[in-house]
Order: C-alpha cells, then sequence, then structure tokens
C-alpha cells in the first residue's frame, strides 16, 4: 500500500499581489533585499515568466503536476514576500482577497489541495480578525508569515495579539523566508547571498531565535511555528545555542528564561524537508529532533518536487518515519481530516 505523500510548502501568488510587487519596485522607497529580489524572480526573462504562471495557477495545471510529481495534497501559501512590503491598508486588502483566491481553489479540488492563510502584520489587530475568517470561515489551517515586515520581527509586543488569536484557534503559524531585513542585509547584496542559498535562512533563522528569547512561548504555551529548509540551521546549533545561553545567563548578558532554547525548539517548532534533499541531514535531523517534528514540503515551484519525492522515498529510514514524515506528522500539525 502506497504512502499519502502531502506537501506542506507549496508557493501560490495573486495577479493582485504581483501588480503591488510591481508598483512598490518603481518607487523611491525600496527595501534593498527586496529590490535585488525584484530584480531577478520579478523580470521579463522567460524563466521568470514560467514561474510567475505556475504560482498564479492553483487549477488544472497545478492538479496536473502534483499528479506528474507523485503529491496526493498540497497545502498551499502566499510566496514571499507576500504581503508584507505595503502599507497597513493595502497589505490587509491583498491578504483577504488572496484568502479568499486560495479558499475558492481548495474547495475546486478539496482532496488535493489545503491552504494557509495570509495575514498583514502591518496592522496586528486586523491580521488576528483574518485570521479568524481564514480559520472559521474559509477552512484554512493555519497561516504564514514571510519573516519579517519592513524591519520588524513578531518578537515586539505590538504583535502579540496575532499569537493570541492563533494560540485561540490552534493555528499553526509557518515562519517562511525572505530576504534578509533591511539593516543587515547590505553584505548579502553581493553574489546572489540575499537569495535562498544563505541569506533566507539567516533571516529566518534569527527571527525564531527573537520568538525563543523573547517569551513568546512562555505567554503562549499552545502556539506552534514551521520552519522550513530542515529548521534553517537551527537544529545543527541546538547544543551551542544552550551552551551559550547559560553563559550569557551567566555573566548577565541576557535575562533567565524557564526553559532552555532548545527545549523551547522541540516544544513548539517543527521543521520541514522543503528544498533540503540531503541524506545526511535528514539523519541528523531525526536524531537531533525526532521524525514527528518533521514534514514533507516539496516548496514548488521553486524545487522541483518529483526530485523531492524521490529523495525520500529512497532515503534509508524505516517505513514507519517515512510514513510519519510524508502524511501523519502533517495530519496532526495542521489538523487534516
Amino acid at each position: 500500500m502506497s504512502i499519502q505523500r502531502i506537501a506542506v510548502e507549496e508557493a501560490f501568488v495573486t495577479q493582485s499581489i504581483a501588480d503591488a510587487w510591481n508598483r512598490v519596485l518603481a518607487g523611491r522607497f525600496v527595501e534593498p533585499g527586496f529590490q535585488k529580489m525584484g530584480e531577478t524572480i520579478l523580470g521579463d526573462g522567460p524563466g521568470a515568466r514560467q514561474l510567475h504562471a505556475r504560482l498564479l495557477d492553483v487549477g488544472a495545471g497545478r492538479i496536473a503536476q502534483m499528479d506528474a510529481d507523485g503529491i496526493d495534497l498540497a497545502i498551499l501559501s502566499i510566496t514571499s514576500p507576500g504581503v508584507q512590503v505595503f502599507d497597513a491598508v493595502t497589505a490587509t486588502r491583498l491578504a483577504q482577497e488572496a484568502n479568499d483566491v486560495l479558499a475558492d481553489a481548495v474547495r475546486a479540488n478539496p482532496q488535493r489541495l489545503a491552504g494557509l492563510a495570509a495575514v498583514a502584520p502591518q496592522f496586528p489587530g486586523g491580521a488576528a480578525v483574518e485570521l479568524e475568517r481564514a480559520v472559521r470561515t474559509l477552512g484554512m489551517k493555519g497561516f504564514l508569515v514571510n519573516s519579517h515586515t519592513m524591519g520588524e520581527y513578531l518578537d515586539d509586543r505590538k504583535y502579540w495579539s496575532l499569537f493570541e488569536a492563533a494560540e485561540a484557534l490552534g493555528a499553526p503559524m509557518y515562519l517562511h523566508p525572505r530576504e534578509p531585513a533591511p539593516a543587515m542585509v547590505q553584505p548579502f547584496l553581493d553574489y546572489g547571498l540575499y537569495f535562498a542559498g544563505l541569506g533566507f535562512s539567516v533571516e529566518t533563522s534569527l527571527h525564531a531565535m527573537r520568538l525563543i528569547m523573547s517569551g513568546v512561548f512562555d505567554e503562549f504555551p499552545k502556539l506552534h511555528v514551521v520552519l522550513g529548509h530542515m529548521g534553517e540551521g537551527l537544529p545543527f546549533w541546538l547544543k551551542r545555542l544552550d551552551n551559550r545561553y547559560l553563559l550569557q545567563v551567566q555573566i548577565g548578558a541576557v535575562t533567565k528564561l524557564p526553559r532552555l532554547p532548545s527545549e523551547y525548539f522541540l516544544d513548539h517548532f517543527v521543521v520541514t524537508t522543503s528544498g533540503m534533499t540531503s541524506a545526511p541531514v535528514l539523519k541528523m535531523c531525526i536524531e537531533v529532533l525526532g521524525s514527528e517534528r518533521i514534514l514533507f514540503a516539496a516548496d514548488y515551484p521553486y524545487e522541483d518536487a518529483r526530485e523531492s519525492v524521490r529523495f525520500l522515498d529512497a532515503a534509508d529510514i524505516p517505513s514507519v518515519q517515512r510514513e510519519q514524515i510524508y502524511r501523519t506528522n502533517a495530519e496532526r500539525v495542521f489538523g487534516l481530516t
């Protein structure tokens, strides 16, 4: 009997958001990292046009590609940087529209598609209201935030109404990468380092650690976060993070938390395989985190989903772990039935 494959970080966009990106890029005040992104994936070359067409397609073409790749169910979410480069009014409106578009796509193919809501952190109260609408009315399985919002991070208490809503709804947050914030991006602009090879993971792992160190999870003990790309490097660093944290507590450099950083990570985070087809990395994450904290993701259309499937199908792991990663962990984390 074959295992059902659920892919949990699969991107889409609306034409309205793409058009609004181009308006921002044509203006005078553009985040340096987003400007670089605009020169590449939002360009007019054949590769960029093909990518854009695949992001827009949440219908028959998407389903046909899933069939070809061996994906049974895809959880779709707004692609980076989503609505987080707009003013609060524009971002709120475009997030609502994107959620309606995604809900329509899921209703058309409920056995093949599910969705994570887009929210606009620029208007935290509105983001909490939209998350409730998206979950209760539209049937979304959680929400996605593309890391920083104009250089600000969600550890700032002004954003915590969003976490309050998420905890009350049982809605996990997918903390997805984007290019580094303006305050840190400059050294990344050379050699393409701002992009997914390094800059994305540096940015998102920093954001995750800010959440841990700020006490967010003491305030919201039922909040859960999903990190892509095998945890953006953090599983490799957990032991050292604990070690250096204890030293910093000893010398008075940081405030003591009720638990170690690694304990917060293990209790509140799960990771996905998106874009990571390395057997040593998979085995390390299983050893450090446990197979119950790893979910399958293909990261379509940015990655080759077929390669992702071939990798996990052939991975030298027990069949029970393969089924956890492909299916049962996603069912638990996102409340799939």
